[in-house]
């Protein structure tokens, strides 16, 4: 999967050694805010040091960013994990080339005016009666 937005957030690196293997770890989150009419936001880890470094991600970044998403069990409890594993920067939209004037295309022909439907004649309101029962 792949989102494109502007790092807002990071977070301080964290790393251990695996007891599995004994190698190790570093990993470092970052907070990547998506636009539009509603924007969200979304926090990831980059895991590695030789990613780190490849990817010198910086706050105020736009970027586009290529993730996993895995889950996990501890102790009967579910963990949603997102990694990045590929970083783009400058994605932007390309512009639509602008026409030589000399090539320029025709007017369009003009649209006959909508006609206007006529007035509805308004009926007068009238305050109710205060014999008026409503049933609710």
């Amino acid at each position: 999967m792949e989102l494109t937005g502007k790092i807002i957030a990071e977070f301080n690196e964290r790393g251990g050694v695996s007891s599995r293997t004994g190698n190790e770890w570093k990993a470092k989150s970052f907070v990547l805010e998506v636009p539009g009419e509603y924007p969200r936001k979304m926090v990831f880890d980059v895991f590695g040091v030789d990613r780190l470094a490849a990817f010198n991600i910086q706050v105020g970044e736009e970027l586009t960013v290529h993730f996993d998403i895995d889950a996990h069990e501890y102790n009967g409890r579910w963990f949603n994990d997102v990694r990045a594993f590929r970083i783009d920067r400058g994605q932007a939209a390309p512009a639509p080339a602008a026409a030589p004037e000399a090539q320029a295309a025709p007017a369009a022909p003009q649209a006959a005016p909508v006609a206007q439907a006529a007035p509805i004649d308004a009926v007068p309101f009238t305050a109710p009666d205060a014999t008026d029962e409503l049933p609710f």
